[in-house]
């Protein structure tokens, strides 16, 4: 299989605040996007055609994987769906097999290499990576039954299930017939479903089986996050960061690289370029720095930690397993957990934790509250409809350009729209839109005051 289809015109309405201004196959996993992840995977695998579906912010996904071989563009005129996106890109092969990827899939080198190794192995027609939906709930998700290693049916956002499918998928030729008789809609849906009327790969799938094709069931053996849902940036930055770290057995030192004699070092440190670790630094875990980092004075690094390029972290701060992107600034105090985009300033006692957008700036003594009086998860309103995530549910989520004043506080699982200002004393209990200030009104009082108020 030499084929890929990478699909990145999506809109990316559902995981708002990051996908407003910003595609989403483009968001920053472990400070590289997500399409760059999966290209740079691509041609890893052996892949000499990487097809690019584009639409939404279409110049945003050319920035990020122009540069990388074997890639070409294709646009798809209007947002109608996966398989039509697929059908666009298809008409650029040769009849030749071919792997199909969201353009917004985090996952290992693994997951991938065994669904291309069982297609070809079983001389499959078709073969879909699907994925054992645990604690998740089926209704936010197509789902999948499966048989003797064979899907045997699709339903969309169903009551109950086992597994979903993992939005990578390999094809010969011959099944493009049923990408072109897709019927726009997903019709295998609950009793009171209502799917909307767009042409889903899964929808192509159900008509397969129908006709008695088999679609091979290659089930994920590691971790694989669909960027969805905000929480899902968090999920996938998360544990794309652990699978590097597990990796990591020894200390690896580039040129310039430099650790203190009296730094306390508990664990594994790899260190880009230039890249200092100065006095009374303490890692209890494994940190991954790019280079040009400034690691001083007191700071305190625990659990999995990857560090961008150029950033300074110093001043006592305490950082729990992260992911930071480039020019970021943690400095006096500051607590954070969680993940950074760009050029994100911490200054001065925050206690931050979730994630925030690129060139955000964040106000001293700015809290985000993590722990409900109720000790629950925050329910979640995404168009509409209010989930529960399975993870991350009390974490704050900020997107780009973000500023907040001095001793803001964030109440539990609540958004922040980009380019937005969350002001000095707010106490934030709602999601702030996007391009608007929230400012607390103060009431004051005064009276006459003095020494004759003690019997002077």
């Amino acid at each position: 299989m030499k084929n890929a289809i990478v699909l990145a015109a999506g809109l990316g309405r559902k995981v708002w605040p990051y996908g407003e201004f910003r595609q989403k196959c483009t968001i920053p996993v472990a400070n590289k996007p997500i399409i760059r992840h999966i290209v740079e995977d691509l041609i890893e695998q052996g892949f000499i055609r990487i097809i690019v579906v584009v639409g939404h912010y279409a110049q945003q996904v050319r920035g990020a994987v122009a540069d990388l071989p074997n890639v070409e563009f294709v646009t798809q005129p209007k947002p109608e769906g996966t398989a039509d996106a697929v059908l666009t890109a298809h008409k650029h092969l040769n009849g030749e097999d071919f792997l199909v990827i969201y353009g917004d899939i985090v996952t290992t080198s693994e997951n991938l290499r065994n669904i291309i190794k069982e297609f070809e192995n079983n001389n499959a027609e078709a073969a879909a990576l699907i994925q054992s939906l645990g604690s998740e709930d089926p209704s936010n998700w197509i789902c999948t039954k499966t048989n003797s290693g064979a899907i045997s049916g699709i339903e969309g956002h169903p009551r109950g299930g086992s597994f979903r499918l993992g939005g990578i998928y390999a094809f010969k030729d011959s099944a493009t017939q049923y990408l072109l008789k897709n019927t726009g809609i997903v019709t295998q849906v609950p009793v009171g479903g209502m799917p909307p009327p767009e042409s889903e790969i899964a929808q192509s799938i159900q008509l397969m089986i129908q006709d008695g094709r088999e679609v091979l069931a290659v089930e994920a053996t590691d971790f694989l996050v669909d960027v969805d849902k905000p929480w899902h940036v968090l999920e996938a930055n998360n544990r794309f960061v652990r699978h590097l770290t597990q990796q990591i057995d020894t200390n690896q030192l580039s040129e310039g690289a430099k650790i203190s004699d009296a730094a306390d070092i508990n664990g594994n440190v790899v260190l880009g370029e230039n890249t200092v670790i100065g006095p009374r630094v303490v890692v209890n875990g494994t940190l991954i720095a790019g280079a040009n980092n400034n690691i001083t004075n007191g700071a305190i690094l625990h659990g999995d930690i990857f560090i961008g390029n150029q950033c300074r972290i110093s001043d006592y701060c305490d950082v729990a397993s992260s992911s930071i992107g480039n020019r970021c600034i943690i400095g006096h105090g500051a607590e954070m957990a969680g993940v950074l985009f760009d050029k994100v300033y911490l200054y001065h006692y925050c206690e931050m934790s979730g994630v925030f957008g690129s060139a955000t700036d964040i106000g001293a003594a700015t809290v985000c509250g993590t722990l409900r009086f109720d000790d629950k998860d925050t329910p979640i309103q995404v168009e509409g409809r209010y989930e529960i995530p399975n993870y991350g549910a009390n974490e704050t989520y900020m997107g780009d350009y973000c500023r907040t004043g001095v001793n803001a506080m964030i109440m539990p699982g609540r958004r922040i729209g980009s380019y937005s200002v969350v002001g000095p004393g707010v106490i934030l209990y709602d999601d702030v839109p996007s391009k608007t200030m929230i400012m607390a009104k103060q009431e004051l009082i005064t009276k006459p005051w003095g020494p004759e108020k003690y019997g002077w």
